[in-house]
């Protein structure tokens, strides 16, 4: 597996190379440019210092964002309202990196640890679910609307409606992290015939394999 790393981040705007994330001017002595790579089968996003040292990984989990680094896993709650979960873990993280609180470790060997997708069936819930009625109900529904809109999960099971779940589109195999929540539509409405970013095989195409965009 690949990491394409995305620069993204928060003052600089590089043309066709997405934003670099430059810290805070009064810090900007201590605390290391940063940038975050694109999620890993387990939907989590590296924060990287350098050219391939990732400072620790973070995550969505209940509108909460987690970060997992040498020190551990830590709960960082929920980003200020309009701040992108994704540059309130990047930021702490470089601050927790520049204090010597946590380590790096090589890109390298983080994508050289990540699990395998899995051959066949994935489990029915994602290790965090709770096994109970309420929540196994709902990820039979969940895959039966992954089978009918033609989405595969990949690694995990179920995480909820509203947790990133890594999923393959059959139509023409991109991967990534996608809701739930978002791929069944809402408020009434079908959901989007784009299905991700770079458009799928095309929205008229879409509309006439799957009913559920009609």
């Amino acid at each position: 597996m690949t990491t394409q790393l995305l620069e993204r981040p928060a003052t600089i705007t590089v043309p066709d190379a997405g934003r670099l994330i430059v810290p805070a001017a009064e810090s900007s002595a201590t605390v290391p440019t940063y940038r975050v790579g694109t999620p890993d089968i387990q939907c989590r996003y590296p924060v990287i210092v350098g050219e391939d040292q990732v400072i620790g990984r973070a995550f969505r989990w209940h509108r909460d964002w987690l970060v997992l680094t040498t020190a551990g896993e830590r709960n960082l709650r929920r980003p200020p309202k309009g701040k992108p979960g994704t540059e309130m873990a990047a930021a702490h993280l470089a601050e927790e990196y520049a204090a010597g609180r946590i380590g790096a470790v090589p890109l390298e060997q983080v994508l050289a640890e990540a699990p395998a997708p899995l051959v066949g069936p994935v489990p029915l819930l994602h290790p965090r679910m709770p096994v109970n009625d309420r929540n196994t109900e709902g990820a039979e529904i969940a895959f039966a609307g992954l089978a009918a809109h033609h989405w595969r999960a990949v690694l995990t099971g179920f995480p909820g409606s509203d947790n990133h779940w890594f999923l393959t589109c059959e139509l023409c195999n991109w991967q990534g992290p996608k809701f739930w929540s978002h791929l069944r539509g809402r408020n009434g409405e079908p959901p989007s015939a784009r299905r991700h970013k770079g458009g799928c095989i095309g929205e008229e195409k879409v509309r006439r394999l799957i009913p559920a965009y009609h």
